[in-house]
């Protein structure tokens, strides 16, 4: 037989402590037999004062809850008293019910296990729950404090968002007014760089590139941002074939343009590879040709290897034509690179080479500084005793203009890129020079 009375009612208004005490019994027993035993075997043990009927009587005591369980014949349970009496009185009461020995026909033990002070309780509790009501104020605060941010950041990149050309191709306000141009993929890519000030970027919206696009690659310098996964591959390979690429740049790999924060974006662009670097060290073949493809240049295709072949064609008459000149007349005197010098160089370019670094000579063949191969030109322009420059990478157009410029002497490079125009003052070596 099993017994169980589950009564916690308890009023508020008479509680400062709360007596909880555990009541074993040799037998079954219900919750009256308790609260008799409680009222009876107490009464006139601790005087008028505490009597417990006068004290229920005056409110200074609530109810006696109990909760009892009956199990194999005998019966166990938990039961509370909530008072209003101070300290000392309390504790009075609850040793009192410790001197109950019977309830009803059976041997009983009360055991008191905790006089609780309520107000303790009800501040711990008060406490945990303004501690949740802050964290969610502050949590809401700042959700709509980001929310107003964005709805204002968003609108502004929605406002200078453009359609730019005959294909309205998605855009930033600055394309016209820069010299240099970064080409995305689609519209989302574009409004992530201008959400961080990036004003002169266009979409192509996918592997057709419009005509729009490929004109402005001929006449502006052209970064372009792919994404890091196959799409943006594919997107680059089409634009290599069709634009005037001048440098690529990609997002960390299977990362999207669209998602990556300011920081990447950043680190990608600033990392950003030379056309002709880029298509060698990822061996991209693009009409049969290494980096060698068939581009546009003022409405004509031109062939940059049949290029090179003439304009060495020509060096090689000029050569000719100067050793028939008279003594007297005046020659623009080339470097020469003497036998010790090149195996410097040779050295140099063998140590370097799979870093992507440059090192930075004086006229003496003594080292300057290395640096990065993508602030070579920046080095060359801010640089005044550079006399040669060991690197690892492709010696492109741009670059023998610049060290042209800062009277360098001497350019050492894997490769020759898609040079035109052949500085005299500049002797240009590459890796098969030394084989």
């Amino acid at each position: 037989m099993e017994l169980e009375v589950k009564i916690m009612v308890i009023d508020p208004s008479t509680t400062k402590y709360l007596i909880k005490a555990k009541i074993k019994a040799d037998g079954i027993i219900e919750k009256s037999d308790v609260v008799g035993a409680i009222f009876g075997q107490t009464e006139g043990l601790l005087g008028d004062e505490l009597d417990l009927r006068e004290l229920q009587r005056s409110a200074r005591v609530g109810r006696i809850e109990v909760e009892l369980d009956s199990k194999n014949g005998k019966s166990d349970g938990v039961l509370t008293l909530p008072t209003s009496l101070d300290k000392v009185e309390t504790v009075i009461l609850a040793a009192a019910f410790e001197s109950i020995d019977r309830v009803g026909p059976c041997k009983a033990t009360i055991h008191v296990e905790e006089v609780e002070d309520v107000r303790v309780s009800r501040r711990k509790q008060v406490i945990e729950r303004a501690k949740v009501l802050l964290n969610e104020v502050m949590e809401k605060s700042k959700t709509d404090s980001e929310s107003i941010s964005e709805n204002v950041r968003q609108a502004v990149q929605v406002e200078e968002i453009t359609s730019y050309g005959h294909d309205h191709c998605p855009a930033g306000p600055n394309i016209n007014d820069s010299d240099a141009i970064v080409i995305v993929e689609g519209r989302r890519d574009v409004l992530n760089l201008l959400k961080y000030g990036i004003k002169n970027v266009i979409a192509v919206g996918g592997t057709n590139v419009p005509r729009t696009v490929i004109d402005l690659s001929k006449e502006k310098i052209t970064t372009v941002f792919v994404d890091g996964d196959r799409g943006g591959e594919l997107i680059l390979r089409e634009l290599l074939q069709v634009a005037d690429v001048d440098f690529i740049a990609r997002a960390p790999q299977t990362r999207e343009v669209e998602e990556i924060p300011q920081k990447l974006i950043m680190k990608s662009l600033k990392n950003k590879i030379p056309r002709e670097q880029y298509m060698d060290m990822y061996n991209i073949k693009i009409d049969g040709k290494n980096g060698e493809e068939k581009r546009q240049d003022n409405g004509e295709k031109q062939q940059p290897q049949r290029m090179k072949k003439e304009f060495f064609s020509k060096k090689k008459e000029q050569q000719q034509t100067r050793k028939e000149e008279p003594e007297n007349a005046e020659v623009v005197e080339e470097p020469v690179i003497t036998s010790e010098k090149q195996k410097n160089y040779e050295t140099i370019l063998n140590e370097i080479s799979g870093s992507l670094k440059a090192v930075l000579l004086d006229e003496k063949g003594k080292e300057i500084r290395t640096i990065p191969v993508r602030e070579l030109t920046d080095e060359i322009k801010k640089g005044d005793n550079i006399s040669a420059v060991v690197f690892d990478g492709i010696v492109t157009q741009r670059l023998l203009d610049i060290a042209n410029n800062k009277n360098v002497r001497e350019i050492v490079g894997i490769k020759l890129g898609n040079v035109v125009k052949m500085p005299k003052a500049v002797k240009v070596l590459t890796k098969n020079d030394f084989q």
